[in-house]
């Protein structure tokens, strides 16, 4: 029997078409496709055209829009497809994972470099891997990408113009397709309660800030933010986790920004492994001052963690906690 497949389009490149003040999103969710009637003979595929968007206009409440349209359609469908442009598409993902609770069927999101009317274009063999994905069952929010499969907390987009573009972070590839097909890594089997419904928890702060620690940055700058009213600041901190307090003391800025109940949590500027605040002295005193670490989660998955933690709580001791939980794959513990 075919599986039963909504495919969900919100614009980006893969819909683009030219216009005069260059690419901008034009094509629907049945012109797309128009484009891959072959899939048709594998799967009975129904399409909701939810947003026509440049992936950068794509923020919080297009997030919730996405992930109450994906909650709703679940229950009628084996799995959902969701296009959407590659510039934000690993913060939605990462949202959209904490967003649906108890998720077990697959969520996958895809998109292209190219749009999917230019002869080179990426975007079939990225629409099929994320079929594919579906027909394997791989549960949970996922990216699919250049013949790839990655959990959606660990995908970063690494390249702008490569096809090349997305790289699962710290966390193995869940699928890769070869000329065999579809292989798979282990794949827990579902709970015992696969009817269970899932959970939608979209209550999301819209008051975080991402600051990358710079030499000579002012540290009066988190004073600022706290000014600003922000409830949760994300540092990208040096190396395994470390900035200065030699000149320009951030370690005495950021003990007044815990102790007035704002999260800030510390992840490091490297792409790659996790950060470590245990190593080094300044790891040390940062801990010291009571901020949460990140340990090996991508920065796309530690803001979008935060922003959802701050939803549901606005205790400081309550969003450590969470943090302390692995929820969808986003933190090795």
């Amino acid at each position: 029997m075919k599986k039963k497949v909504l495919l969900i389009t919100t614009g980006g490149t893969i819909a683009a078409q030219m216009s005069e003040d260059g690419l901008r999103p034009e094509l629907g969710s049945s012109e797309l496709l128009h484009y891959l009637d072959g899939l048709h003979n594998y799967y009975d595929i129904d399409s909701q055209e939810l947003l026509n968007l440049d992936s950068s206009n794509i923020q919080i409440d297009e997030w919730i829009l996405i992930a109450r349209a994906i909650h709703r359609a679940l229950p009628d469908y084996d799995g959902i497809v969701v296009t959407h442009g590659t510039d934000t598409m690993a913060y939605t993902a990462a949202m959209v994972s904490f967003m649906l609770r108890g998720l077990k069927k697959p969520v996958v999101f895809t998109g292209s470099q190219m749009p999917i009317d230019h002869l080179l274009t990426d975007a079939r063999n990225n629409l099929y891997t994320a079929f594919a994905t579906v027909e394997t069952g791989i549960p949970g929010v996922t990216l699919a990408f250049d013949r790839k499969v990655m959990n959606g907390t660990r995908a970063v987009k690494v390249r702008t113009m490569g096809f090349e573009a997305f790289e699962s972070v710290n966390a193995p590839y869940l699928g890769e397709v070869f000329a065999d097909g579809m292989h798979t890594s282990a794949i827990a089997p579902p709970p015992e309660e696969l009817n269970a419904p899932v959970e939608l928890c979209d209550k999301v702060c819209r008051d975080v800030f991402l600051l990358k620690v710079v030499p000579g940055i002012n540290s009066d700058v988190l004073s600022m933010l706290s000014c600003m009213r922000y409830r949760g600041i994300v540092i990208e901190a040096f190396g395994a986790g470390g900035l200065q307090f030699v000149h320009g003391n951030m370690i005495e800025q950021l003990t007044n920004l815990t102790a007035r109940g704002i999260s800030v949590v510390v992840c490091s500027q490297c792409l790659y492994e996790a950060s470590n605040l245990s190593i080094y002295e300044v790891g040390k005193k940062l801990l010291s001052c009571g901020v949460i670490p990140g340990g090996d989660m991508t920065t796309e998955a530690t803001v979008t963690k935060l922003m959802w933690a701050l939803g549901q709580t606005n205790d400081p001791n309550e969003v450590r906690k969470i943090f302390a939980t692995n929820y969808c794959g986003e933190i090795t513990l």
